[in-house]
């Protein structure tokens, strides 16, 4: 059953559909709604996942496998399976073929992928998905609906912004859903909630040019470890709190990991950053990074991402900025830290 994103979380309110597949080129939207659909599925029980990522020599039969067997901690699961070229391949469409026509019971076949030519969603395998449960297809916002996209979206967060900021930010962005995201976790974090207005906007964008958490996140993509320690202790100096250091970190790492599957799979950087609308100026540092860091490498940063949180909540011994200077050192590619890098400047 195809339906439209918007109905998506209406549609999990109830009952569970065996399949969900998901796909489109607005890379934001098309994880909210995987994300809508995990939550979901935690919600009922589905406590036990299993993430498959298709890559260059993927075999499939991994599905079936998973498909098989039977779990050990619990009795309903859920099976994440991403697939970032939209490509199966034939041995691809026999499996998921296969596994629509006979899904295994009290498990969840989640299929996210990129955005699928006409001809593609007219494929035997994306029918066989849609007969089998919930088929959404991600289309773009247009010109239009982007405005009340950003309103809605800002809202979420707390924030009554006036016609003009929201007018100004759409502008700004340029029909960017990832980076007017950004934008608003930015302004999150600088002012709180409350009323917004197009005089704030203009000082956020200015305010870009000061040492910030991004500004470190760039200098980690790009591989600079020497300004990552000066921005850093700049950020410590000025009193932000770690805890919003480790969320910028983090919220990187979790697309970078994205991407890096979609480089595994056999897309070319330059493609994988155009699905993805990255900015222009922000190209350069994230090439870098998926040049230097595999999918594999990029998830073993979120698990120590996870240390640090325990960290810098007191669960874990440990100094937070010490914790979060070599982890910004591990995302620039620092093997090896000097220690002239763990002294604040005078």
């Amino acid at each position: 059953m195809q339906i439209k994103s918007e109905e998506l979380g209406s549609r999990l309110r109830g009952a569970l559909a065996p399949v969900y597949f998901i796909s489109g080129d607005e890379p934001l939207r098309v994880m909210e709604a995987a994300d809508a659909v995990r939550a979901a599925a935690r919600k009922q029980d589905y406590d036990e996942r299993e993430v498959l990522t298709v890559q260059t020599g993927f075999d499939w039969g991994a599905l079936e496998s998973a498909a098989g067997s039977l779990s050990l901690f619990s009795q309903r699961r859920l099976i994440d399976l991403r697939l970032p070229t939209g490509k199966p391949g034939d041995a691809g469409s026999k499996a998921l073929r296969a596994y629509a026509e006979q899904p295994p019971e009290e498990t969840i076949l989640l299929v996210t992928a990129g955005k699928l030519e006409a001809s593609a969603r007219r494929s035997k395998w994306v029918q066989a998905l849609d007969r089998a449960g919930v088929v959404v297809f991600v289309w773009p916002l247009d010109t239009q609906q982007f405005p009340a996209w950003v309103r809605s979206r800002m809202r979420q967060r707390g924030l009554e912004p006036t016609a003009e900021a929201v007018a100004l930010l759409a502008e700004r962005v340029e029909g960017n859903l990832l980076a007017c995201a950004q934008e608003i976790d930015k302004l999150y974090t600088l002012q709180g909630e409350g009323a917004v207005d197009a005089v704030a906007i203009t000082a956020m964008v200015a305010d870009s040019a000061r040492f910030d958490v991004f500004t470190l996140v760039d200098a980690a993509l790009s591989g600079d470890g020497v300004r990552c320690s000066r921005i850093l202790y700049g950020l410590q100096g000025e009193g932000v709190a770690a805890p919003m250091v480790l969320w910028a970190l983090t919220r990187e790492l979790r697309q970078l990991a994205t991407m890096a599957d979609a480089v595994a799979g056999g897309e070319a950087i330059s493609g994988v950053l155009a699905r993805f609308r990255v900015w222009q100026a922000r190209k350069a540092h994230l090439s870098k990074a998926l040049n230097r860091l595999s999918s594999a490498a990029c998830r073993d940063l979120l698990r120590r991402c996870a240390l640090v949180d325990r960290v810098t909540k007191g669960r874990a011994a440990g100094n937070p900025w010490d914790e979060l200077l070599q982890l910004t050192l591990l995302l620039a590619g620092v093997k090896a830290f000097p220690a002239t890098m763990f002294q604040q400047p005078a």
